[in-house]
């Protein structure tokens, strides 16, 4: 597992051009990409539909990167081993969807996936505290999940960045921590600066004049 200090840019394939889906890949990878966020969504969980199993599974065979596939589904248990068999490399599921989750993370596990925990804006931070030993990452929410290009929520999202990461201190555990909503060249040190190592970016990414300078204005 890398190290949950070290700064990671994952640009969000929801934000690129799905048409030409192979070359947004060959780009984020040129522009220094570290992984690759995969938002799939139900219209249950959250009120839109993106893209399933069958998606995921056509992205794979154009990266080497590790595919970041965040589940905003109702019933990821259910559905589970059919992101498996696409190929991620990493599946996060919500705290708030309908599951048994300390049973849903080790199918994960045991699937030799890595596994991720997210939680909403709106979700106090004590309800993943159960679950941090058993996750390879902690996903705060940064936005009401459902739809791109919204604006970063600091004053909800920022203290359970905080939470999660002196949880991580005082339990000798080494969990990343992933921030995904409004992520910009500004927004992306505030996150940083209360935790957060893994930046997930899709429209200030995929539509800046030059990604690859974007890619590095977020490394810093």
């Amino acid at each position: 597992m890398s190290d949950c200090n070290q700064r990671i840019i994952a640009p969000s394939l929801l934000a690129s051009d799905w048409g030409k889906v192979g070359e947004e890949i060959k780009r984020a990878e040129e522009a220094g990409a570290d992984w690759l966020h995969l938002d799939v969504m139900d219209g249950h969980f959250v009120d839109n539909i993106s893209f399933g199993p069958q998606f995921v599974a056509s992205v794979r065979p154009h990266t080497e990167l590790p595919l970041d596939v965040h589940l905003m589904i109702e019933r990821p248990d259910h559905y589970l081993d059919r992101f498996v068999k696409a190929g991620s490399d990493r599946i996060t599921v919500h705290v708030e969807a309908q599951h048994d989750v300390g049973k849903t993370l080790g199918a994960i596990r045991e699937a030799g996936c890595g596994c991720g925990l997210a939680l909403n804006p709106a979700t106090p931070f004590d309800d993943v505290i159960p679950f941090l030993d058993q996750i390879d990452l902690l996903l705060v929410m940064t936005v009401v999940p459902g739809f791109g290009g919204q604006a970063f929520m600091e004053t909800e999202t920022m203290p359970k960045v905080s939470a999660g990461r002196e949880f991580r201190e005082e339990h000798g555990l080494s969990y990343h921590i992933e921030v995904d909503g409004g992520i910009d060249a500004t927004t992306v040190h505030i996150a940083g600066q209360n935790g957060a190592n893994v930046m997930v970016a899709g429209t200030s990414l995929f539509k800046a004049p030059d990604m690859a300078e974007a890619t590095k204005q977020m490394r810093g």
